[in-house]
Formats: C-alpha cells, structure tokens, sequence
C-alpha cells in the first residue's frame, strides 16, 4: 500500500545527476501506524485506519486511547484509507514504502486567504480604468438579470476564500532521505507549513 501522512516543512531546489535543477516541496513523511482494521464483514467496507505524530497520554481522550506507539504516546492525527490488501494493526510504514521515480498525489487543505473580492476568488478582470470610471476597477459589476429578477445561485461573488481540500496529481518523487524521514516532491502542494498532506501512490 503505497500511501503515507507527512508534514510540509518548506520548498526548496534539488540538483539531479545531471546538473538539472528540480524544484520541490520537502515533507516529512511518516512514520504512521496502523491503529485499526475494518472489515466487509463487521464494517461494510476494508480499510485501515492509520496515525501519524505522537501526544502525550494526558492530552488524549479516554474514549480516544485505542492503543500506545512504539515509543510511548499516542498518535495526533488519525486517517482512513480504503484498501483490499491485508494490514496488521501496529505495522509500520515509512517514507521508504515510496522510490524516486514515482508517481504520486498529495491532498491537503489549501490556505485560508479570508474574504476575498470577485478578481482575486474567481479571476474577473475589473471594470474600465478610463471613461469615467473612478472606484470600480475591481467592482462585481451587475449581478441581475432581467428575469427572473433574483441573483442565481452560484452566482459567482465576493467570499470566503481558501481552505479547501485539494488533490495535486502527476507529482513525482525526487529524492528521499530515510534516515530523516524527508521526502522531496516535484512542484507545489496544497497547505501552509506544517499542515498535514496525504500521499497515496498511483
């Protein structure tokens, strides 16, 4: 099951072999533990459930305790994956389970931008800058119509903009380093620093 939590922690260049630069987005990726199995039998589906990062026991729920890490705590942040294949709970998987090479997806939440106006949310170009035109060159413009006299829904406005949950695809791993559990993608990935991204290998 190629797939894995990781942390974003910054972008940055690599150099390959041949001299060519790459740029990418360093992640720590991982170790995560499965926490649990399910079932067709007992749950309607197979999946195992997987937990990335360590608390301490104070900090965690008593309905939430399901079980230690190998050092000790217990995990911060808990994914589902669907999956046919058979997993162990308390199986370790680590950054090796991917190679350079491959090919991947990350998903993660996108940044909170707040509230945004029409031209940055959705791209619209403004009114004229001349003819008479003083304030509205980043103004909606008209939102009506003449029937049936309402504004549509999904009419697109002014709002909140940002934390959106977004899958990247065609990514490609350039370099891992495991002894840090650092994986090096192509490109950009969804989310501020330290946001949580899924990687699920194709």
């Amino acid at each position: 099951m190629k797939f894995i939590l990781a942390k974003k922690v910054e972008m940055s260049q690599v150099f390959d072999d041949k001299g060519k630069v790459h740029p990418v987005t360093w992640l720590e990726a991982g170790p995560i533990f499965v926490t649990q199995a399910k079932t067709k039998e007992k749950d309607g589906y197979t999946a195992v459930q997987v937990g990335f990062g360590s608390k301490k026991e104070k900090n965690v729920k008593k309905p939430q305790k399901i079980g230690k890490l190998a050092d000790g705590n217990y995990p911060a942040i808990f994914r589902e994956i669907r999956t046919d294949e058979v997993i162990n709970v308390g199986e370790k998987i680590e950054a090796t389970v991917f190679a350079e090479g491959d090919a991947v997806e990350v998903s993660g939440i996108t940044k909170g931008k707040g509230f945004q106006g029409t031209v940055k949310r959705h791209g619209f170009h403004g009114g004229p800058r001349t003819h008479g035109q003083k304030h509205s060159e980043r103004a909606p413009g008209s939102i009506g119509a003449v029937w049936p006299q309402r504004v549509l829904k999904g009419k697109r406005m002014s709002g909140h903009m940002g934390v959106d949950r977004v899958t990247v695809k065609n990514l490609k791993v350039i370099k891992i380093v495991p002894e840090k559990n650092l994986i090096a993608i192509s490109g950009a990935v969804p989310g501020h620093r330290g946001s949580v991204l899924e990687i699920k290998g194709k």
